[in-house]
């Protein structure tokens, strides 16, 4: 059977109008998806240019296939069963900045590339004080930030425009943190006040919010699609249907990115809190609390938590209980996403891996939970079980008390290598602030509830944990 190759291409390719750093599941089935679709339509004409923002990464495996890949549409979408796929063909190529920094610096070259969108992780957008200029020219590891700033000194020497940097990794007000970061390296390398005014004045840095839940590869029936679509695709990525895109600032992006004409679900926006507020708390948020539980219970699924009834009443109470009640939105707009979310959680068309959902996780609880725990013990005096079990989960598996792989950023992992078997390890995690942003022992309970609960996932595991949730409330 032929590999999916540019033999496949019906759209011609066009000139490059995009850098993602990035080259994941979710920005392929998120952004590469959009731009295809307008692309489709004839209203951007552009392609993309993926770099690798790591040292190790798939770039090679889209360049086998001329990056073009296949997104596997499956799910409910306004009452509608939707099944459908579409070879992408938004990608032109691919940079690893780790081995040919001179085709990394030359994207700063092209006057045709007006946009820059990223994926990272929650974790990605950080400030190194070690990172170096003259580091990231070798091609040693650097943060995401560093190596941008290094694309965009470049642009600068050369007297170019600026661009539209849009992150979307999945922190808040992520593209201030971005551009906080970039001014902090230009600082440091002291790449002037000139530089400085250009960031300022000749770019523009967008907050945004994502929401597209994308499995990924399709591995249980990989070799069958292949089969019916008549061509080999190692690459091709399972979404749902649904999407929405919210950027935060000027309008004028809607006509950089006419995603709207596409009939895409873009919301240009002056204030993205209220729909950042909804969507990490009610769909991140369960989601972070089911991956470790439901892991350690021999769940591997979203959907096979949905199925399971003991399962299903803790995420329904979180959601109801715990979560709904903190945050700060009117009820009745809640109530009907929370229901929204959990139709898409239970998608029998999408298998979406629990172990997935754990990349990165103390990162994740720390974004996506601790806020909400935070406003339910200020507002009920109380600790909410279920996002303490979630953490006594967490500790439990980051000492090594699992078969599951850690798989998190070298800082965390080394953070807890140095404390896993210490007789003091729960206290030592939840007082390290690199950690969680903050000393979590000094929330009054936390600890003690914490211990609790991890002392009894080794006695009797989190089903038994689960169910003991449920028969008090």
């Amino acid at each position: 059977m032929e590999r999916l190759n540019n033999s496949f291409r019906k759209l011609p390719q066009y000139p490059n109008k995009v850098i993602q750093f990035g080259e994941g599941n979710f920005l392929r089935a998120f952004i590469d998806w959009q731009i295809h679709q307008m692309n489709k339509q004839g209203l951007f004409k552009g392609g993309v240019q993926i770099v690798q923002p790591l040292p190790q990464g798939r770039i090679k495996e889209l360049d086998e296939q001329d990056d073009l890949y296949t997104v596997l549409l499956e799910g409910i979408l306004d009452g509608k069963k939707i099944q459908s796929h579409e070879i992408i063909e938004s990608i032109n190529g691919t940079v690893n900045p780790y081995t040919d920094y001179d085709k990394y610096m030359a994207l700063a070259e092209d006057d045709n590339i007006e946009v820059i969108f990223s994926n990272t992780t929650e974790a990605g957008i950080e400030f190194v004080p070690s990172d170096t200029l003259e580091a990231i020219k070798k091609g040693e590891k650097s943060s995401y930030p560093a190596k941008l700033t290094a694309l965009l000194y470049h642009r600068f020497e050369l007297g170019k425009k600026g661009f539209h940097i849009i992150p979307c990794e999945l922190i808040n007000h992520n593209g201030d943190a971005l551009k906080k970061a970039i001014l902090q390296y230009a600082d440091l390398w002291n790449l002037g006040q000139d530089f400085v005014d250009w960031i300022n004045n000749d770019n523009e840095f967008y907050s945004t919010l994502v929401d597209r839940i994308v499995p990924g590869y399709p591995r249980d029936r990989a070799a069958d699609l292949e089969k019916e679509w008549g061509y080999k695709d190692q690459n091709m990525v399972k979404t749902e249907p649904f999407l929405i895109f919210v950027i935060e600032g000027s309008k004028d992006i809607e006509k950089v990115l006419p995603l709207k004409e596409a009939n895409i679900n873009l919301v240009v926006t002056d204030d993205m809190q209220p729909y950042r507020n909804r969507k990490v708390s009610i769909l991140n948020g369960p989601h972070t609390t089911m991956s470790p539980i439901g892991r350690l219970a021999g769940l591997e699924t979203v959907g096979q938590v949905m199925d399971d009834k003991d399962f299903y009443k803790f995420i329904d109470d979180e959601m109801h209980k715990e979560i709904i009640p903190v945050v700060p939105l009117p009820k009745d707009e809640l109530e009907s996403y929370a229901k929204g979310i959990q139709e898409r959680f239970e998608n029998p068309y999408v298998k979406h891996q629990l172990s997935a959902l754990a990349l990165n996780s103390i990162s994740k609880y720390a974004a996506r939970l601790l806020p909400n725990y935070k406003r339910y013990y200020a507002k009920y005096g109380q600790l909410p079980k279920r996002m303490t079990l979630a953490l006594a989960a967490y500790l439990w598996i980051y000492n090594g008390k699992s078969e599951f792989e850690i798989n998190d950023t070298a800082d965390v992992t080394a953070g807890f290598e140095k404390i896993q078997g210490d007789e003091n390890y729960i206290h030592e995690a939840l007082s390290n602030d690199a950690f969680w942003g903050e000393d979590l022992t000094k929330i009054p309970g936390l600890e003690d509830l914490v211990t609790k609960y991890y002392n009894e996932i080794a006695e009797k595991g989190t089903r038994a944990i689960v169910q003991e949730i449920n028969a008090e409330e």
